[in-house]
């Protein structure tokens, strides 16, 4: 059987693959610890569950308009206008299967065969494949390191052509932790209007900030009506597995996007719909709490070490510089993580997954006793080799 070139052109998910990798290992008997999935390590919050209990007991079992129930919709919309001073009808809300399928849907909505869209580096590994599985074409701007990952707007300038239809931009950033400030924004904003494009603004993580505010860029004059801001339930509320994410943009945007979900699945998991309603109203605080402290516990460990990062200001990674242990030894990112995971039993992701060699990248979605034996155990690997100084 002839598989599709669309599919053939996209790489498989190095996350997922390595996340893959450890949980095979763990599951049959070997104490690896995980640093690689980018998944709240905690509980989904036991109103949550109870309020997707309630659902199926009053037999809300049933199918549901594409687009997401009414109230759904309608308590994002006062989600959005009270957190992120975006005002929208419920019409302009698509709720989804995760932002994945939100950002995949977006994609099959606006992108014609060869159509660009600028993605920033490092980025998170699915947008290149969804814009290429859709016939764009992915136009990669580095971010650098020096400037905290910050990108650069005269770059991303520079990087349009008469095909860019596009720009993604994602904060707080996966893989680097990065929280774009409001200047960036402002000047996103003035390119891409005039060069009329649209802007993907993924804010998945914006409820886990621990240095700055976060700030949509569908906010800045004249942005709302060429923005679709895409966000969801998994990392906020520790919701990986229910699925529930959603996408807020133009009117015709987010009709055409309902279309499609007609016949893609119908609708997302009614009884997820009306946990992630109750998700709305509460308070998880606790949990990024938690995170800032293991932040400050990795953080203290990889100094005492000697490996070198910026300090993620929200989401829950750590983007490492391993640059001076690359040579003769390991040659790359990749090579790096796999002898990490073999010989010192800790599972981390390469920077080459996100598209930005000479990093790995650590999640702190793991318990404190896990970060503190990481840490060790990665003292012990980093130590043992030769040092070149870069």
């Amino acid at each position: 059987m002839d598989i599709s070139r669309s599919v053939h052109a996209i790489r498989p998910s190095q996350t997922l693959q390595f996340n893959k990798k450890v949980l095979e290992l763990i599951k049959a008997g070997v104490d690896v610890v995980k640093l690689t999935a980018g998944e709240p390590d905690f509980n989904t919050p036991e109103e949550i569950v109870n309020a997707a209990i309630e659902a199926m007991n009053a037999g809300r079992t049933k199918y549901t308009d594409s687009s997401g129930i009414v109230e759904l919709r309608e308590g994002i919309t006062r989600k959005l206008i009270e957190d992120n001073g975006l005002k929208y009808d419920s019409q302009d809300i698509v709720v989804t299967n995760g932002v994945k399928q939100a950002l995949y849907s977006i994609f099959k909505a606006t992108l014609n065969d060869n159509d660009q869209v600028i993605l920033i580096t490092p980025c998170w590994v699915s947008y290149e494949a969804q814009i290429r599985m859709n016939g764009g074409e992915p136009v990669l701007v580095q971010a650098q390191d020096g400037n905290r990952f910050v990108p650069d707007v005269s770059a991303i300038r520079q990087a349009i052509t008469q095909k860019t239809r596009a720009i993604v931009i994602n904060s707080p950033n996966n893989p680097t932790g990065t929280v774009y400030p409001h200047s960036f924004f402002k000047e996103l904003a003035e390119v891409a209007i005039e060069n009329d494009l649209f802007v993907v603004s993924d804010e998945v993580y914006e409820r886990l900030i621990f240095e700055g505010h976060h700030h949509s860029i569908a906010s800045e004059p004249f942005m709302k009506d060429r923005t679709v801001v895409v966000n969801g339930f998994s990392k906020s509320h520790a919701m990986t597995g229910w699925r529930v994410g959603y996408m807020a943009g133009p009117t015709q945007l987010s009709k055409a996007v309902a279309r499609i979900q007609d016949h893609l699945c119908s609708n997302v998991n009614t009884i997820a719909q009306y946990a992630a309603l109750r998700a709305l109203t509460v308070n998880n605080d606790s949990m990024k709490y938690a995170f800032m402290r293991r932040r400050q516990l990795l953080a203290e460990g990889l100094s005492e070490i000697g490996l070198e990062f910026t300090m993620p200001e929200g989401a829950f990674y750590f983007f490492v510089d391993v640059r001076s242990f690359l040579g003769s030894e390991y040659k790359n990112s990749l090579e790096l993580s796999l002898a990490l995971l073999e010989k010192a039993r800790v599972g981390v992701v390469p920077g080459s997954a996100f598209n930005y060699e000479g990093y790995i990248r650590l999640s702190y979605a793991a318990s404190e006793e896990d970060i503190l034996k990481a840490v060790q155990r990665m003292r012990i690997f980093f130590m043992g080799m030769a040092y070149r100084p870069s």
